[in-house]
């Protein structure tokens, strides 16, 4: 099954060469791109995951953590550069939300019909919940410093809170890996490739996502014009799932068989790493692309949020979970979605 899947990877990746030296249309570009992307998204976490069973659980665990989110970072570089900041901006928020109503109510949702009441840590999951929050602090106040403060110059404050949510994250990392509880990962599996051959399919992967990256930004623009999308639709919806997906489904997956500690570590540790890490690289490489990344974001976006902060913590407290709090969790995301999609 693996194999097919490598392979039609590699065929949808091939395809986008040729349609990109075709000039096809807009809309055929668009979705063997985000085909592709959610392919070699896939592929990636394969071949860190082989990478880290040959260096152990430590370095392995270094490892997730650095490549969880590549093809979302690369996907977002590349509409940095793009001069996208809407989009990737969106992309950043949307990631958030999504893991932690969507991906994680869908663990919620099925995990708790097949198995009923769900137990984990709450001390792990009660970290990560304050760990939002703490996101949701630093995202918000140079937006309200910036809408109080006028004639501010416009990355005035993103750097210096970029610069404290990435030393907050090497602190949670730390943390993380020396406490006992968090030591427990997912289920042991025998690497898929030897230690040369996963180094090679990591950088082909990268290499490939780049390149299909660069496609998949150049036909977001003209698609959103076309389709009538708006541009915070697609940066809080499509590109996070697109980037995301593969990661997603496994979450659900291990949801399903009953190991909740790894598959709220997968859903609540990704939005983490996206505000804590992707969040201060994109802001770190916006003068470096020539279109500085201001954390400034809309009402909306700061609201939904706020809304799965608020909710999560609550999930957390108890060390519990059922399938009634899926359906919840997947309820405000579906009503966030909404909001969004109506959003001009």
């Amino acid at each position: 099954m693996r194999n097919i899947a490598y392979g039609v990877t590699a065929a949808l990746a091939a395809a986008v060469v040729v349609v990109e030296l075709l000039h096809a249309p807009t809309l055929v570009i668009f979705a063997l791109t985000a085909l592709a992307l959610i392919g070699l998204a896939w592929v990636l976490g394969q071949a860190t995951e082989s990478l880290g069973a040959h260096a152990g659980p430590r370095i392995g665990g270094i490892l997730n953590a650095t490549f969880g989110n590549a093809a979302e970072l690369i996907i977002t570089i590349f509409a940095l550069s793009a001069g996208l900041t809407t989009v990737v901006k969106a992309s950043i928020i949307g990631s958030i939300i999504g893991n932690v109503l969507f991906v994680l109510g869908a663990s919620l949702l099925l995990g708790g019909l097949k198995n009923g009441t769900q137990t984990f840590s709450s001390t792990i999951a009660g970290i990560n919940a304050s760990m939002l929050a703490i996101v949701a602090v630093a995202l918000a106040l140079p937006t309200i410093f910036a809408a109080t403060t006028p004639g501010t110059p416009p990355t005035f404050l993103s750097v210096e809170v970029a610069v404290v949510m990435f030393v907050i994250y090497i602190l949670y990392l730390i943390f993380i890996f020396r406490s006992p509880e968090g030591q427990a990962g997912g289920p042991e599996h025998e690497p898929q490739f030897g230690r040369i051959a996963s180094f090679v399919v990591l950088f082909g992967a990268t290499a490939a996502v780049a390149y299909v990256s660069e496609a998949f930004v150049g036909a977001l623009e003209p698609l959103t014009e076309e389709v009538g999308l708006s541009e915070l639709f697609v940066g809080i919806i499509i590109v996070p799932v697109v980037g995301n997906i593969a990661e997603h489904i496994v979450g659900v997956q291990i949801a399903y068989k009953n190991q909740m500690d790894f598959s709220m570590s997968i859903s609540l540790g990704s939005s983490i790493q996206v505000a804590l890490l992707v969040t201060p690289i994109l802001v770190f490489l916006g003068p470096l692309l020539g279109h500085d990344l201001r954390l400034t974001f809309t009402p909306l976006e700061l609201g939904a949020l706020a809304a799965s902060v608020i909710i999560t913590g609550f999930i957390a407290l108890d060390g519990k979970s059922n399938w009634l709090e899926g359906a919840m969790l997947l309820g405000v995301y579906i009503i966030s979605a909404l909001a969004f999609f109506y959003t001009p």
